[in-house]
């Protein structure tokens, strides 16, 4: 994303960069954080004094607060535009430094964020005074001797200068970072996993004292007693003790929020999937279950694309198989005839490339209380905020000896089935500079006890496409760390066991890293074959390398009907072709798909035939059960009926026999079957939305 500096934060990188007074760019930027430390000191000394409740004074020092915060940032984006080639000289730690300067300079922005939102309060004095301490609730002497150390040792780390901070000092700055206090209400009952922990009941009113990054805050209950909570099982209250929120508020009134670096709290979503997103984070009860009974770590959530596949066709490859209409809805955009060359006209994108899923390596494993379906990874392009592609699932397999390891198939041929197919293509012509791939990775499961069925996300990982200068990211491989939560939340670990149990030393925090759940992934470099290849499909479509050529078999016929055959470009009539009616729907059936899967060399004309003769009828058959996902018996029984249909079809020579024989049982004719609406079925494009 393009940043834009103001006029004197073009000044500060200026000054920065021209090594003023003999030092170098990254000195200077350094004495200024020295000098804007200095500033915040004196402001926050200010306002302890009485005399900053005056309405007058409080508005002095609030427009002082944010004088010094935009300061704070514009010398935090000169530190971030800084390069070490800008150096005149070699600078030893130049990375680490740059880092603690960074981490500073963050420090000081929350402090005067905090403050002015306290200054900016119309009654200080209710709840709060000017240095963010609760006046109302009752303290003990060992709890304001705690709170007397606290305030001394942060002015003491304001006087430490950046180089000489140690591991003691940098405790200190994580306890500094961390908001007011703030009470939240329990969403769900919480049994203490392991000492230190804080045992509670869904609607307690707790305390929170101290917000660590790992997830796990330091809480204190009504009586007093303190220890670590998960922040999953929390719902900020600006109710007082005693209230619970009402069960309309707890579902609609829940907002979610994304803490930032800076804890910039991100607003309620309006996105047309949004509902779906905010259902998988609010889906709370039965994970709250599983994760009290030990079941699941507490990172894992309901799966957010999971819940995205069910609102619809919406993010489905079947709707952007479809052609795109232009906005005036009078022409097609992403189709084009070729008079040239008598076929497809090639449509060149920005993204357009081959991902290989290789592995992901130690997966969490779920409690024996429930039974694991599925394993897979569903990916999409993302920009951080919306889906802009259809969702593409790929089934994992594992062994039982190593069951934290999945494993994909390189290279489907043969019969085995597309949906192991780790070679998937990515094609997308959006212009946002923040796209890359989201990976959700997840299980289908039913429980033990109450046979309930659900797909959870084991974490997830996000993979920029583009660097800050839209340079395309290298093609090679990937080790991508996953994250746990949503797409939607930030700094949350899918296990977080493991960090808790982790010692400082070097050595055990590399263990500790190599222990985290990690994806492995390639991005292929494409020869101009590829390119050529992938030139000839959509412009937005993820899908499996294996069954590429039928996509393009599809895409030729279809411009063969809507472009080359028809007799009036104005036409608007239904148009009788049972394969552009029907095909669509195969890509949500990889079994069907299979089934059509043949040598890429065979002609179109041999792609009628086989289509009419092996998924045509299938489509249309009472025998075939319906369609579901990570459902063993449906899977195996819908093959067999392949397997059996495929078998007479080939003794008979065709699927004459079976349209016509008397065993066969169809479902009652519709036209649609046959007939193409491509009024209907096209994409409206966004701009005429």
């Amino acid at each position: 994303m393009t940043t834009v500096l103001s006029a004197q934060s073009v000044r500060l990188l200026s000054d920065a960069m021209s090594g003023r007074r003999g030092r170098s760019p990254l000195q200077g930027v350094q004495r200024r954080g020295r000098e804007l430390r200095q500033q915040v000191e004196a402001l926050l000394s200010d306002s302890k004094e009485r005399g900053a409740l005056d309405p007058a004074k409080r508005k002095y020092l609030f427009q002082r607060c944010m004088e010094l915060k935009k300061s704070v940032d514009e010398n935090t984006s000169a530190l971030q535009n800084l390069k070490k080639t800008d150096e005149p000289a070699p600078v030893g730690n130049y990375n680490q430094r740059k880092e603690e300067e960074e981490k500073q300079l963050l420090k000081l922005s929350q402090q005067l964020q905090k403050l002015a939102a306290v200054l900016s309060q119309d009654n200080v004095t209710k709840g709060y005074n000017v240095d963010g301490k609760c006046q109302n609730s009752p303290q003990t002497e060992q709890e304001n001797e705690e709170e007397e150390d606290e305030e001394s040792s942060e002015e003491e780390d304001a006087e430490e200068d950046d180089d000489d901070n140690d591991e003691e000092e940098d405790d200190d700055d994580e306890l500094e970072d961390q908001p007011t206090i703030k009470e939240y209400i329990t969403v769900g009952d919480f049994v203490a996993q392991q000492e230190g922990d804080l045992t509670f009941k869904k609607g307690e009113l707790l305390l929170i004292l101290d917000k660590k990054p790992d997830g796990w805050w330091m809480a204190k209950n009504s009586k007093g007693k303190r220890g670590l909570v998960p922040k999953t099982y929390l719902m900020a209250s600006n109710k007082g003790v005693g209230q619970e929120p009402s069960e309309e508020e707890s579902e609609e009134d829940i907002e979610v929020v994304d803490e930032t670096a800076d804890r910039t709290e991100i607003k309620k979503r309006t996105d047309s999937h949004w509902s779906a997103v905010r259902k998988a984070i609010t889906e709370n009860n039965t994970i709250d279950v599983l994760a009290t009974m030990g079941a699941i770590p507490a990172g894992f959530r309901p799966s957010t694309l999971s819940q995205l596949l069910e609102k619809g066709n919406q993010f489905q490859a079947s709707y952007f198989i479809q052609p795109e209409l232009t906005p005036s809805q009078l022409a097609f955009k992403d189709i084009v005839w070729n008079p040239e060359k008598d076929t497809i006209q090639p449509r060149p994108t920005r993204v357009s490339l081959i991902l290989t899923l290789w592995s992901c390596k130690m997966i969490p494993l779920p409690g024996v209380s429930i039974q694991v379906l599925s394993r897979h990874v569903r990916l999409c392009l993302f920009d951080g905020n919306r889906v802009l592609s259809n969702i593409h699932t790929v089934r994992a397999t594992w062994q039982p000896k190593n069951p934290k390891t999945w494993t994909f198939s390189p290279r489907v041929t043969g019969i085995l089935p597309s949906l192991l197919d780790g070679d998937c293509f990515i094609r997308s012509n959006s212009s946002s500079p923040d796209i890359g791939i989201l990976f959700e990775l997840g299980i289908t499961y039913i429980r033990n006890s109450t046979g309930e069925r659900g797909e959870l996300s084991c974490g997830w990982a996000f993979l920029k496409l583009f660097d800050s200068s839209g340079i395309p990211v290298s093609s090679k491989t990937y080790e991508l760390l996953l994250n746990g939560g949503t797409p939607y939340e930030r700094g949350i670990e899918v296990d977080p066991s493991i960090s808790r149990r982790a010692s400082s030393g070097v050595f055990h925090q590399m263990i500790t890293l190599k222990k985290q759940p990690q994806l492995l992934v390639k991005l292929r470099s494409l020869s101009t074959r590829s390119k050529g290849i992938l030139n000839l499909l959509p412009e937005t479509l993820i899908g499996s390398m294996c069954y590429i050529h039928l996509l393009i078999f599809y895409r030729q016929i279809l411009s063969d009907v809507l472009l080359k055959d028809r007799i009036s470009m104005q036409s608007a009539d239904l148009i009788s072709n049972p394969i552009l009616a029907s095909f669509p729907k195969l890509l949500e059936q990889p079994d069907l798909m299979d089934a059509l899967r043949r040598d890429q060399e065979f002609l179109k004309s041999v792609f009628f035939l086989v289509y009419h003769d092996c998924v045509f009828p299938l489509l249309q058959s009472t025998f075939l059960p319906e369609h579901k996902w990570a459902d063993e018996e449906s899977e195996a029984s819908r093959w067999k009926v392949i397997a059996d249909f495929l078998k007479r079809n080939q003794e008979k020579d065709s699927a004459l026999y079976s349209l016509l024989s008397s065993e066969s049982v169809h479902k009652a004719f519709d036209i649609s079957e046959i007939t193409y609406d491509f009024l209907g079925q096209a994409r409206k494009s966004s701009a005429s939305v």
